[in-house]
């Protein structure tokens, strides 16, 4: 009876192992953690060889005593045998009798499957442990030269790995968490990994140690794996291990709010540590390198000025974080701004106003108030991109001029692209439409499309990763140096990389100053001791116009009082978020500034 219980039981136990370690390789549960799938299967074969063996021992100590203690430790110890190829499979043949029936063929035939995995597992280790004796030795061999460390192999690492490589073939790419699996996605990025040259190691990037290295050389880590709690978990564990050397820097990729508060806490000591929010950083760079665009197609009004009719599909990261971008940066002299905002959440517009209160209340959205920012958004909440609703709603924007979609996916996103600028043509009218496209191939095949009869859509398709996760945009960006000099204006470069909150400030000033220069306001593009007094004045209203809207759209509302000591930054609130005649001298005075050259 025990060996078919046995039997039965081993039989089950390697079912349910193998299943749930095929489960977990599918489902890309992350491999550094214990539950992984090759962990699964070691420990389904290793359980299964014990009980495997109880029968055997069961027999043989069935009269002494302690016999349980003895059957479970020499049933463990010969399946250890059986891993290091030392088990002899004649313990199975006779112990059982080939006369018990079918259940000698299934036992046997049971047991044979175990002996081979068994080793081939334990081959498995060694071939590990000696891959990764390879990175180290490939590492260690780099010790002179710059090395960039990713803490995971993906599309986005490796869109950046290779800008990197392409502008110095001397730096050295590290990936760590890398495991070769063979489906057929996992081939293509090792292959591609391959190709740059890379060291790859398969243990988590906090484990392996990277510290031997010339302290003259850059070490740059960026933790940019697709679990963002992992990101933050594995760069508070770096940070104190580097935080004596120099030349040293540290990529956080998170949108999470957060991981904000975390890394402003931590001691960071010489590490230069920056979060990537790649949602906002496609934002700030679709402004800041084609916002005139949104200039350009504005339309005429009957005021005289030119009036921008925007609509932005999907408030999901991107669409939200749009339609506070445009809040501030359509402040411009000459123009006006109408947001139209789709969503099918029901609470789209209630999320959206607990996020920025005042920007959305009634006493500044849609009211013109002289020396204040000025625009007006509208959030149609519980609208379906695909329902007959959502094409009426277009159609009652006839004064639409430039389109921002983003529904989450690249399908939807160029589908809807391609939906609206149907249902435009029927309204007369063709505004520009961006919408966003992670894949870079797609985005390159979709550029200058046309219809059957050659009619182009005119849809710019944005956000590819191989443009988002570049040299230029993460490391080396224009804006960002752009930024940091506006904030030297007032205050010290150290508090530029440590607050985020200093940092976001001064990118959205050196994006709105590059609109003006465009728009030609008076002014723009001067020193500030070269300013006409009609100019600074001109300056001063549209740069206390956009602060104002900036601070609303980060969540400010004013403190109540325009003392100074009112302001309290835990609680957003602030004492200068009044209009522009509402502010001293001082205040007036560093809008002009901070809005100069």
């Amino acid at each position: 009876m025990s060996w078919k219980i046995c039997f039965t039981a081993t039989f089950l136990i390697l079912i349910l192992g193998i299943g749930q370690s095929i489960s977990l390789g599918r489902s890309g549960v992350r491999r550094n953690r214990i539950l992984n799938s090759f962990n699964v299967l070691f420990g389904t074969v290793f359980t299964a060889s014990v009980v495997m063996f109880f029968p055997i021992y069961s027999e043989i100590f069935a009269e002494e005593p302690f016999w349980s203690l003895k059957v479970f430790l020499l049933s463990v110890h010969n399946t250890i045998r059986l891993f290091i190829v030392d088990g002899e499979f004649t313990i199975i043949t006779d112990y059982i009798e080939i006369g018990e029936g079918w259940i000698f063929t299934a036992y046997t035939v049971q047991a044979a499957v175990i002996f081979v995995l068994a080793p081939m597992l334990t081959f498995g280790v060694v071939l590990s442990f000696f891959k990764n004796l390879s990175a180290y030795r490939r590492y260690l061999f780099c010790y002179f030269r710059d090395i960039y460390i990713f803490s995971e192999l993906n599309e986005k690492s490796l869109a950046l790995a290779e800008s990197i490589c392409k502008k110095d073939k001397r730096r050295r790419i590290v990936f760590t968490d890398v495991f070769e699996d063979n489906d057929e996605e996992s081939y293509e990025l090792v292959e591609r990994a391959k190709e740059l040259d890379a060291i790859c190691f398969k243990k988590d990037i906090q484990v392996v140690d990277f510290r031997f290295h010339s302290r003259k050389k850059e070490l740059c880590f960026f933790t940019i794996g697709e679990d963002e709690s992992e990101n933050i978990d594995q760069s508070l564990k770096l940070i104190p291990a580097f935080r004596d050397r120099e030349h040293t820097h540290l990529y956080v990729f998170s949108t999470r709010a957060d991981s904000e508060l975390l890394l402003t806490s931590v001691d960071k000591g010489k590490i230069k540590v920056r979060r990537v929010n790649d949602v906002r950083a496609l934002v700030n760079r679709l402004l800041y390198d084609s916002g005139s665009r949104i200039f350009e197609s504005a339309a005429e009004a009957k005021d005289g000025a030119r009036r921008i009719g925007a609509v932005i599909v999907g408030m999901g990261q991107h669409g939200t974080n749009m339609v506070k971008a445009l809040s501030w940066f359509c402040q411009m002299d000459g123009y006006r701004i109408d947001i139209d905002v789709f969503d099918r959440e029901e609470l789209a517009e209630e999320r959206f106003r607990a996020q920025c209160p005042e920007l959305m209340s009634e006493e500044y959205n849609g009211v013109d108030i002289p020396g204040e920012a000025q625009y007006r958004i509208t959030v149609h909440a519980g609208v379906d991109v695909e329902t007959k609703r959502f094409a009426d709603e277009i159609r009652k924007l006839d004064g639409a001029t430039w389109v921002f979609v983003a529904l989450g996916t690249d399908e939807a996103n160029i589908r809807e692209a391609a939906e609206l600028r149907m249902l435009f043509e029927r309204n007369g009218i063709r505004p520009s439409i961006q919408a966003v496209v992670y894949n870079s191939d797609e985005r390159r095949a979709l550029q200058g499309i046309t219809n059957y009869q050659g009619q182009p859509y005119g849809i710019d398709f944005i956000g590819d990763l191989d443009t988002c996760y570049s040299e230029e945009v993460i490391m080396d960006s224009e804006l960002e140096a752009e930024a940091l000099e506006r904030h030297l204006k007032w205050g010290e470069e150290e508090e530029f990389w440590k607050y985020e909150y200093n940092y976001r400030s001064s990118v959205a000033s050196a994006i709105h100053m590059k609109a003006r220069e465009w728009c030609r306001i008076p002014g723009s593009g001067k020193k500030e001791e070269d300013l006409t007094e009609e100019e600074r004045q001109v300056i001063e209203m549209l740069e206390h116009r956009r602060w104002n809207a900036y601070m609303r759209s980060e969540g400010y509302i004013y403190s109540g009082s325009p003392k100074k000591s009112s302001r309290n930054d835990l609680g957003k609130m602030h004492n200068d978020l009044v209009c522009y005649a509402g502010l001293d001298e001082e205040e007036k005075r560093k809008d002009s500034r901070v809005g100069t050259r």
